[in-house]
């Protein structure tokens, strides 16, 4: 795990003046990347780094003199139409370029004039995925997230057996990750409605939201050889915001017996910035597991994971309805929870997807599965959140929601802070429900 240096320092500013404004999504201790070009333009998308309410443009500094060697290397590779072969360079160039920039872009550097040229005001870019994306595995590590929709059908319920003893994951669809402002149509298929004898096809009834996170991996595995769990964390990038939309009427009837399809291929939406493990260092807490609860299995089992493998990522989710964004009264608040309750670490979720020979490839995306908390108000989900429609959330404008209804937008927020450390954040994931098709 990497280890805390300069880049962390909670005193380090930047000569961009908003990047040390007080709640700044961006200060100098982050500097996550992002895939952009300016609004409408013919420009090719390239790599950029965030600094306040700026893009740093990595194709501009790599043609520039700013930096050298394995720093240069790192930047040209970023600058290209996609991160993957900057990903594929491993830590040892990220951290090349991490330190590079930030020495660049610290209130001491001594070439701020020139650099001015490098930057790009964040309301004039548009982005895009940030990679191309070859796979994407979808888990589900929360005994939160569980538990709850165990125990809306079954108030005594439990998690299936192997839940506690094995990162569950799925397969998912590719082509329909979109990145943040994604606006997707309400999906049709297939729902059997309770006590009828065949089903019917139909516009999803009750569309959902999942708060996860994207889990982006940097260097690969060759196949057939597992990555151990004690270098898992070095094959990881960075992380996003992922809302995993489901439609839960169709979920229901086609689980049954190889897992969920349609009700998850129709929309994935991601925020643009990856926030790197660097700059997640200082946000690690020890990872724990119920004393009364399986240990994991040895391939699964580490000091280092037990030490630090959980972070303090705090979550939260908003809704828009149509009629709030008419009214301009903004969106309401559903809820908040933080990724430290994750039963399972990413260094679990690395090491379990290779262990039986898969191998990994950079730029492939896991989603951490639906991410919900303990306490009241956690809910990952609003079928969590409503108990399947039964308990009604009311917004701010005094609307109702038992599901998500056309025109709602989703908007996924995330960030960390503790005290002797820079509050950095994950920007936003929004996307909007647009009416069925069919």
């Amino acid at each position: 795990m990497i280890e805390l240096n300069h880049t962390h320092d909670v005193g380090a500013r930047s000569w961009v003046a908003s990047a040390n404004v007080a709640g700044c999504d961006f200060p100098i201790q982050n500097l996550p990347y992002a895939m952009f070009r300016r609004t409408g333009s013919p420009e090719p998308f390239r790599g950029g780094v965030a600094i306040g309410d700026q893009v740093l443009d990595l194709a501009a500094l790599a043609a520039g003199s700013h930096v050298n060697g394995l720093a240069l290397d790192a930047a040209r590779a970023a600058a290209l139409p996609a991160l993957n072969d900057f990903f594929a360079l491993g830590q040892s160039a990220w951290q090349a370029l991490r330190h590079a920039v930030f020495a660049l872009l610290h209130s001491d550097a001594p070439a701020v004039d020139d650099l001015r040229g490098c930057l790009v005001p964040q309301v004039e870019v548009e982005y895009t995925v940030p990679a191309r994306i070859g796979d994407y595995t979808d888990f589900y590590t929360s005994i939160d997230h569980a538990l709850n929709i165990s125990r809306l059908m079954n108030p005594d319920g439990d998690v299936t057996p192997n839940f506690r003893w094995v990162p569950t994951a799925y397969h998912g669809r590719v082509s329909t990750i979109g990145v943040s402002g994604q606006r997707f149509h309400r999906p049709m298929g297939q729902a059997m409605a309770p006590g009828a004898k065949a089903p019917t096809y139909q516009a999803c009834a009750r569309l959902d939201y999942e708060l996860e996170l994207g889990v982006w991996i940097g260097q690969g595995n060759a196949q057939g050889e597992a990555i151990p769990l004690e270098r898992a964390e070095a094959h990881i990038f960075g992380l996003c915001l992922l809302n995993d939309w489901s439609a839960r009427d169709i979920q229901f009837w086609e689980m049954a017996p190889l897992g969920p399809f349609l009700a998850k291929n129709f929309a994935t939406t991601i925020s643009p910035w990856i926030v790197t493990m660097e700059a997640l260092a200082p946000y690690r807490q020890a990872w724990t597991r119920p004393a009364n609860d399986p240990q994991p299995l040895p391939y699964l089992e580490a000091s280092a994971n037990r030490e630090g493998g959980a972070l303090d990522i705090r979550l939260e989710v908003w809704l828009e309805s149509e009629k709030a964004r008419e009214q301009k009264t903004g969106p309401s608040r559903l809820s908040g929870t933080s990724f430290r309750h994750q039963y399972w670490s990413l260094a679990q979720m690395v090491a379990h997807h290779t262990v039986g020979g898969c191998s990994l490839n950079p730029g492939d995306l896991f989603g951490s599965g639906t991410i919900s908390g303990p306490g009241e108000g956690e809910a990952g989900a609003i079928i969590e959140l409503t108990r399947a429609a039964q308990t009604p959330v009311t917004l701010a404008n005094g609307e109702t929601r038992g599901f998500l209804e056309d025109g709602d937008a989703v908007l996924l927020r995330g960030w960390c802070e503790k005290p002797g450390h820079a509050r950095i954040g994950f920007g936003e994931s929004r996307g909007t429900v647009l009416p069925a098709r069919g």
